[in-house]
């Protein structure tokens, strides 16, 4: 997903556990919590128009929406973020690992009282694959003939998703992918109607002018432990207003612009670490900067510490660290004389003038932070006999010009959408619909295939952090930050919010809490 704009590790690994202890408590079982006491739920958000399309979305504001208005599945546990079991109930895996077999839920029905059924499920997965502005679709590439179908070499009966019956689905891969249910977490692989209802524990309502308006589903399947009526979301950049309306009680979470310092609850302001990284890469186009020694002669002259001052949470890799995850070999030291005579050769091998200019186009968001890094990167290239040249785009712009921008340098903000390597690997992968960048290495390719063969989650950590370092060592990125999340919610009024690595939270756990209450077995 992307982000719009000490070393802290988290342990993310271990078997799927499909229920968190503390929220598949039946609502009602709650001490603090009472019927009479639910209200909507007022969010603010930044201001930005929202894709609400599962499909398109790619932003951590629409996916934090896309919880409330669909569901696959499974779904994000809000605590440990493994996969809970949502509309599937449970499945099987045949001896080779490459056949699936899913069983859906009964009661499963789109907020319009229409079944969700594998079949639902099916076609829109199938929707998903032939919509070439999908950027999660090749997520999925796993599947046999999926690849294949979304390049458009392929044809539709060939990709092997087989409907046994309204409620079993049966899947067959390529090659074993033990992580499957956390990337069908992902709200690309919700079941979506064709009459614009919704699978999740809300619908939405409407939707203008910076107000988004969600209202409970009465179809859905665990309507019960819904407990919010509904939910509205406000999108507003005004910091004075939002400090107002969540100091008066207007606003329950703030995700938005706040003068925190204002904040007159200080323990309703949360900040974490999130499992991303904001880093700048090279699309692979333009001679000479496709060829890695030119790469490596630039990296070596990037004075990291003054790149990433700012920064609360520096980073010299593009993984976020994780529990049992190699050591990976960042990017730290730099010497403007050795990458002097880096370029020297680099030129020489590619027949390009020693005094010749050579330009770099530096694609990049119009903000001051960005006109830093520009002013940065400008300086400390000179010396090699590099022009860098900026170009700009509005923020809204920015991503969605990337694929067509003939530049040769783009910055990012990923957040992983499942809690593994591979959320950040994948943006690399060769035939990946998410590698913008256009790398393109068999031995990478190859290093992820084997990962995906091994059973043992250990041996596939170390063989997945030979791909990072590889990527590192090939200078395809520049990382900067692993960026933070922070959010202003009192969480002795909201219950079912937990702050997690992937600043995610699951719209149908919140509810309403009733402080300094009485035990209800006490007499």
């Amino acid at each position: 997903m992307f982000k719009r704009f000490g070393k802290f590790v988290f342990s993310l690994i271990g078997t799927f556990v499909f229920c968190a202890e503390s929220f598949c408590v039946d609502v009602y079982s709650r001490p603090d919590f009472f019927p009479e006491d639910q209200r909507n739920v007022v969010i603010v958000d930044s201001t930005t128009q929202y894709d609400l399309n599962p499909h398109t979305a790619s932003y951590t504001s629409e996916s934090q929406i896309a919880t409330g208005l669909y569901e696959g599945l499974f779904s994000y546990n809000p605590v440990t973020l493994e996969p809970d079991y949502a509309i599937c109930t449970s499945f099987t895996l045949s001896r080779n690992q490459k056949r699936w077999t899913f069983t859906l839920r009964k009661d499963a029905k789109f907020s319009d009282g229409e079944p969700i059924t594998a079949q639902t499920i099916k076609d829109s997965w199938m929707s998903l694959l032939s919509n070439p502005s999908a950027p999660f679709s090749s997520m999925i590439d796993c599947i046999s003939g999926a690849e294949e179908y979304r390049k458009g070499t392929g044809k539709a009966e060939d990709v092997r998703i087989s409907v046994r019956s309204n409620t079993t689905l049966v899947v067959y891969l390529r090659e074993p992918t033990n992580h499957l249910p956390r990337i069908l977490c992902h709200q690309a692989f919700s079941a979506i109607s064709p009459k614009n209802a919704y699978s999740g524990p809300f619908a939405l309502k409407s939707y203008a002018d910076g107000r988004l308006e969600m209202i409970k589903n009465e179809h859905y399947y665990d309507a019960a432990n819904v407990a919010l009526p509904g939910i509205t979301v406000i999108q507003s950049d005004d910091a004075d207003n939002n400090t107002y309306l969540f100091n008066t009680g207007n606003a329950d979470w703030v995700s938005g612009d706040v003068k925190a310092q204002q904040i007159l609850n200080q323990s309703s302001i949360h900040i974490n670490a999130e499992f991303g990284t904001t880093y700048l890469f090279f699309k692979m186009k333009n001679q000479p900067w496709n060829n890695a020694e030119f790469r490596q002669a630039l990296l070596e002259a990037v004075p990291y510490k003054k790149l990433r001052r700012d920064y609360t949470i520096p980073a010299t890799t593009l993984v976020y660290p994780l529990s049992g995850y190699p050591t990976v070999l960042g990017l730290e030291d730099f010497d403007i004389e050795d990458a002097k005579l880096m370029m020297s050769d680099a030129r020489k091998k590619a027949g390009i003038a020693q005094d010749e200019k050579i330009p770099l186009i530096f694609a990049i968001i119009d903000s001051p932070l960005m006109q830093r890094w520009a002013s940065i990167l400008k300086k400390a290239w000179e010396p090699l006999g590099v022009s860098l040249i900026v170009q700009t785009a509005t923020t809204s712009r920015y991503n969605p010009s990337i694929p067509d921008w003939n530049a040769d340098l783009f910055s990012y903000s990923w957040i992983g959408d499942y809690a593994d390597p591979l959320a950040f690997l994948e943006l690399f992968r060769g035939g990946s619909s998410l590698n913008v960048a256009n790398y393109a290495s068999d031995e990478y390719d190859s290093l992820l295939r084997d990962a995906s063969l091994t059973k043992d989650s250990s041996e596939r950590y170390k063989i997945l952090s030979k791909a990072e370092q590889l990527l590192l060592d090939d200078s395809m990125i520049i990382p900067v930050s692993h960026p933070v999340s922070l959010n202003f919610i009192n969480l002795d009024k909201i219950g079912g919010w937990t702050p997690n690595a992937l600043d995610l939270h699951p719209l149908k756990h919140l509810y309403i809490k009733r402080k300094n209450v009485v035990p209800r077995n006490v007499i």
